[in-house]
């Protein structure tokens, strides 16, 4: 493999792991935040222990998408500087945001809420997790701004043969980022529908003591997923306007299309570089088909699984004997964990990998975005990372297997059946846990 094929490799790796936690940290998020409002409501000691549980979870997800996200920022800087200075002015500030607001203010607000059971007033300490869940969307929504910029460049223009920023608002209100935000958000809300429906089923089938936690955890993730995936489809269809329509002919096989965009895509490329005094060279303006083919094939495919299951879980989630004993559809939930991370994958392949060759669709090619590296440095730093990132998600997976088999601490409050607090009890006050138990 050359030097540009192996930076490719290296930023699948690190932003595709790296988008696996975030799936699953945004949907949580929203779901915990969900589950904790109606505990503050109603004093629900069901539903602290809920929002105890799954923030143990969360917590847990959460942490090792900080260190991939570090480890996926460093590889930027150290493999695309050519990308950085051509268009750092427009998109350099969404990551700084980025970084400001998941860094400080997200990672800031998660701390309180960790360490707040107890010591915070209730309303207080569910503001805090309001602001972390939101603060999670913005950073989303800034990472979205750049890649939106990348697919469908506006609101700048060639300076010096670097861009420069004409109209802030036009980025940031970027059909290519708008649309993909709501994609992402939807997507993340099936992955953690099912999450907690899988987790809940293992645990129902198991004949586990938390019969009525884990009932109520199932019902919420079965009737998450499913309006989940319909938000999916709905954004998807949007994003069909803002896809590089060299895309979809790739997808669908049109040579006659291909070549028509290709001849396009190169007449244009050379007229850029004649703007700014270079020379276009040569350029193959065709993505690779098996990438994008098999990308989508993945997210449909597994789309229509998804789908499938949702329609048959709904009803039965409807039933309480079947939630209780329905020992094959169990099976079946704990079996699903996997599918929506495994089609976000798709996906984001679908995505990146067809608006090649280009790093900013129509104006720098992914070649053009490389840093000056020896082969030999990038096939070090590959496999560093290869090592890294398995050992992440090998510990990720071991230790949220290991909390979800565990099920709610016996402390975290009273057993499934004790009646909820009063609202005016003082043993309904919060007590104190060890941020260690946490």
């Amino acid at each position: 493999m050359d030097t540009l094929d192996l930076a490719r490799l290296q930023f699948a790796l690190t932003a595709g792991t790296h988008f696996l936690f975030v799936a699953l940290t945004l949907g949580l998020a929203t779901l915990i935040a969900v589950v904790q409002t109606r505990a503050t409501l109603t004093r629900s000691a069901v539903h602290e222990r809920m929002t105890r549980f799954w923030g143990r979870l969360y917590v847990i997800n959460y942490v090792m998408g900080i260190v991939t996200g570090l480890v996926m920022e460093f590889q930027l800087g150290m493999a695309w500087n050519g990308l950085s200075h051509f268009s750092g002015n427009v998109f350099g500030a969404a990551l700084a945001m980025e970084t400001l607001v998941a860094f400080f203010v997200e990672s800031t607000f998660l701390g309180l809420w960790i360490f707040g059971w107890g010591r915070l007033n209730r309303w207080a300490h569910l503001a805090v997790f309001w602001v972390v869940t939101l603060t999670a969307y913005a950073s989303a929504y800034w990472v979205l701004v750049a890649n939106g910029f990348m697919q469908n460049p506006v609101g700048a223009e060639l300076s010096g043969g670097t861009l420069r920023l004409t109209d802030a608002a036009a980025v940031l209100a970027n059909p290519a980022a708008l649309t993909a935000f709501g994609h992402v958000l939807a997507a993340s809300l099936v992955a953690a529908g099912f999450f907690l429906a899988g987790v809940s089923a293992h645990h129902l089938r198991r004949r586990t003591a938390e019969q009525e936690f884990f009932r109520r955890s199932l019902r919420i993730g079965v009737f998450t997923g499913l309006p989940g995936l319909a938000a999916v489809l709905a954004f998807g269809e949007l994003s069909f306007s803002t896809v590089q329509p060299m895309k979809w002919a790739v997808f669908e096989g049109d040579a006659a299309e291909i070549e028509r965009l290709r001849a396009e895509a190169a007449a244009a490329y050379e007229a850029v570089r004649e703007s700014v005094g270079g020379a276009a060279g040569l350029v193959d303006h065709v993505p690779p088909a098996l990438p994008v083919q098999a990308g989508g094939i993945v997210m449909l495919g597994l789309f229509g699984v998804m789908a499938l299951v949702s329609l048959v879980s709904v009803p039965l989630a409807l039933s309480s004997r079947a939630v209780r004993g329905l020992r094959a559809w169990h099976v079946l939930l704990t079996a699903a964990v996997p599918l929506p991370f495994a089609a976000v994958l798709g996906g984001w392949v679908l995505r990146e990998a067809g608006r090649q060759p280009w790093a900013v669709q129509g104006l720098l090619t992914t070649e053009e975005a490389l840093s000056d590296l020896p082969p030999g440095l990038l096939r070090f730093s590959l496999a560093a990372f290869t090592v890294l990132f398995a050992v992440l998600v090998a510990v990720n997976v071991w230790m949220l297997a290991r909390a979800a088999r565990r099920g709610p601490d016996p402390a975290d409050g009273p057993a499934d059946g004790a009646p909820d607090l009063p609202s005016g009890s003082s043993a309904a006050r919060d007590e104190p846990i060890p941020a260690a138990v946490f």
